[in-house]
């Protein structure tokens, strides 16, 4: 089904795919050959910095969505913005809803259109489309880069080298400054033959992420499509696998071209964003994942991450000791021996029934997804099975509802609402207490459904494709493969005239006298100190787990109406994994005031360290331990709550993506690398003392040398690593945060 190249790989042609072993016979060169990527190409063509292997990127365009667009753009007017030097697309698909929380919700649309009036940028309001839709349909061609404020920012499929990032880079892009990353690794997914019926573009993405994720085989690196099989899939086919490759950890994904790429961008009306797009062959890539999609079958990811997969029938065939795997896994990921999930109470005669379907998102709501789901539900009935279907915008609901289908749905049972993400991060459809969902969306992380462990509820989220969703339905709620497809579904005919009529195009067109509408809970960025010339800092978090999300960092769904909020947002910091983290962050906090109004500390400090004056330059701070944090999303809040209270360092085995790593540079927090030896070491309230740290960082240090003081007296020196530091990042570091750096300069 997946084949995973140990080394690197040639592409003699668009049909021969050589292992390294196998191309030693042809004499073929690594380090040529390997510009001979789309990847390669793509990256060097917005490089202005000069060196191809330390790139300095310029984008083409950007997106940001409503729970992002305002921290951004709030960043950047303290930093320095002027106007918007770029195509800036602000929708709003997050915090669509406005019932909850007074006005809050609408304050940040209208902040955003006053924004986009103000500084020239597009504004598209709630309901009218997804963010990743809105940019396939208007903005994405081929060899684009475009930047946005989501981690699903992807749009390989049509060419785009898109990035998934969190808001300190947009500001950057805003400011005229760049995105600086070192050349990445290039792998190609290697696509041949055509999927069977029944199978869709969740099924095919959730097999590869299940092949690649663990091992990190394309973490950080740029996924490149090619083969024969590109051409055996239809554009929301590859949309549907493309949006999900964030799930590997990739840094983007690109894919070569054709008529069907071409058809896409015309229907849109952007005919002129074409352009053949294949590899030069024959090219080098840094190593392969060969997927035969007439083996792929319909699949399930069960709780709690789109890396733990299964087929459909596997699950159905071994459905006891499945069931009870996942129910063990909950208990260790929640740390709670106790746990119920009660999915054993979910097997009647020896079928799984399941509570819940939904169909949404930049994953799920496109055309082709939903009029399978039609196709197979005429004439049949959901019955008591809920299923929401959300189309991934206006115009895809247009054009299924002139076609019938979205009476089909309706007359099912399903129910249809508009372009929404809710359901991908737990603001909406959240299932009952020990609920099980089926979802065509793009993560099913702990309680990113919407529970809440804390108040003794628990739920969990299963990912599939619309198929199978639809199978399900029709079966009443029984976990059901599909097992056919719709060989004559009619052409998608996209119709622009909703936003034509709804959508604000100011880009290139800034009013500057424009007033900056700002509602009572838009706060500013409280101010941040500089970095002191010694640090130190108590241990106010220790997370063991493998893997530690974003979700888990800073909770999404009940928390995104404050995301304007930076004091209110902080108080939900690791509020789902270490409820007692926010008091310990704030009562440090309490320390480091006391010592900038130079009020002695001597009772904080560990023994050795009193009686030395330390109040003056010596920064008090928190800090959190986790094996691989920041998994998942791109929201910069992860990092930035840390900061509002006070952090001024993470330190962890490795983190889980660049994302994260560059949100916690850009907020001023320290991302400190330990060696594996280390687990173990650290416990809450250690405080551990890094004397230098200012000029470590100036000098451009690798490491650190810092003691740890425990509660009971003990004291160990150790070292903590600073890994792949820019001049740049460090000089971030070093003014506190981005936007102390800008304003130093």
């Amino acid at each position: 089904m997946i084949k995973v190249f140990d080394g690197g790989a040639y592409l003699l042609d668009e049909n021969t795919l050589l292992d390294e072993k196998a191309a030693k016979a042809e004499q073929l060169e690594k380090k040529q050959l390997s510009k001979n990527t789309l990847a390669y190409g793509i990256l060097q063509s917005h490089n202005v910095s000069g060196d191809e292997k330390e790139l300095r990127i310029k984008f083409d365009a950007m997106a940001s969505h409503d729970i992002t667009f305002v921290g951004i753009i709030q960043t950047a007017i303290a930093s320095g913005l002027k106007e918007f030097p770029l195509p800036y697309v602000l929708t709003n698909c997050h915090n669509s809803l406005c019932a909850v929380g007074g006005t809050i919700n609408e304050d940040d649309h209208i902040f955003g259109y006053s924004a986009a009036k103000k500084y020239g940028g597009q504004f598209v309001p709630p309901h009218q489309a997804v963010i990743h839709q809105y940019m396939r349909e208007m903005q994405a061609g081929a060899g684009k880069m475009i930047l946005g404020s989501d981690s699903h920012t992807r749009y390989g499929a049509l060419g785009t080298m898109a990035i998934g990032e969190g808001g300190g880079e947009l500001v950057k892009q805003l400011l005229k400054q760049t995105y600086d990353i070192k050349y990445p690794g290039v792998v190609a997914v290697y696509l041949k033959n055509a999927p069977r019926p029944g199978v869709g573009p969740q099924d095919v993405a959730l097999s590869i992420i299940g092949k690649v994720f663990a091992s990190g085989y394309v973490k950080n690196k740029v996924m490149e499509f090619v083969g024969p099989g590109v051409s055996c899939l239809s554009m929301d086919f590859r949309n549907g696998i493309d949006v999900m490759t964030t799930e590997t950890t990739c840094l983007s994904s690109i894919w070569r071209t054709d008529e069907k790429t071409a058809q896409f961008l015309s229907l849109h009306g952007r005919k002129n964003d074409y352009k053949k797009l294949e590899p030069k062959y024959p090219a080098y890539y840094d190593g392969a994942i060969v997927v035969d999609l007439a083996k792929i079958k319909p699949m399930i990811a069960m709780p709690f991450h789109p890396s733990n997969i299964y087929t459909i029938d596997e699950v159905n065939n071994n459905l006891e000791d499945i069931l009870h795997e996942v129910e063990e896994n909950a208990k260790v990921i929640l740390a709670n021996k106790k746990l119920n999930l009660g999915l054993q109470d979910k097997i009647i005669k020896g079928k799984f029934r399941v509570d819940q379907g939904v169909i949404a998102g930049c994953a799920g709501g496109l055309y082709e997804n939903l009029m399978h789901t039609a196709h197979m539900l005429r004439g049949n009935s959901t019955g008591d099975f809920p299923l929401s279907v959300y189309p991934a915008s206006q115009p895809v609901f247009v054009d299924l509802l002139q076609k019938g289908a979205i009476s089909d749905l309706a007359k099912a049972g399903a129910t249809i609402r508009t372009a929404f993400c809710g359901p991908c991060f737990g603001a909406g459809d959240v299932p009952e207490n020990q609920g099980f969902s089926i979802r065509h969306t793009t993560r099913n992380f702990p309680n990113r459904e919407g529970s809440k462990p804390n108040q003794g509820q628990i739920a969990c989220v299963a990912l599939m494709d619309a198929r199978s969703i639809a199978a399900t339905a029709r079966n009443q709620g029984f976990l059901t493969a599909a097992d056919e497809g719709w060989e004559e579904m009619p052409p998608y005919q996209f119709d622009k005239t909703v936003y034509e009529h709804r959508v604000y195009n100011g880009i290139g067109k800034p009013q500057l006298e424009e007033k900056l509408v700002q509602g009572p809970n838009i706060k500013p960025w409280p101010k941040m100190r500089q970095l002191t010339d010694n640090l130190l800092l108590e241990m106010c978090a220790v997370i063991e787990d493998a893997v530690t999300t974003t979700d888990e960092l800073i909770p999404s769904g009940e928390t995104s109406s404050y995301r304007s909020n930076p004091l209110g947002l902080a108080e939900f910091t690791l509020s789902r994994k270490v409820p007692e983290y926010v008091a310990r962050a704030k009562k440090v906090q309490k320390e480091e005031a006391k010592r900038a109004k130079g009020e002695k500390i001597d009772e904080y400090l560990p023994e050795k360290l009193r009686g030395k004056g330390m109040e003056k330059n010596t920064g008090i701070g928190s800090v959190i331990f986790a094996i691989k944090p920041g998994d998942g999303s791109a929201r910069e809040q992860a990092a930035s709550c840390q900061r509002v209270l006070g952090a001024d360092a993470n330190i962890a085995i490795e983190y889980a993506t660049k994302r994260y790593r560059s949100n916690l540079i850009n907020w001023g927090i320290i991302p400190f690398i330990v060696e594996k030896e280390m687990l173990g070491s650290f416990s809450v309230g250690d405080k551990i003392f890094i004397a230098g740290i200012r000029r470590a960082l100036s000098e451009g240090a690798k490491s650190v040398t810092a003691t740890i003081y425990k509660d009971n007296g003990q004291e160990k020196e150790i070292t903590l690593l600073l890994k792949d530091l820019s001049k740049e990042e460090r000089d971030i570091l070093l003014a506190g945060c981005l936007i102390n750096f800008n304003n130093l300069k």
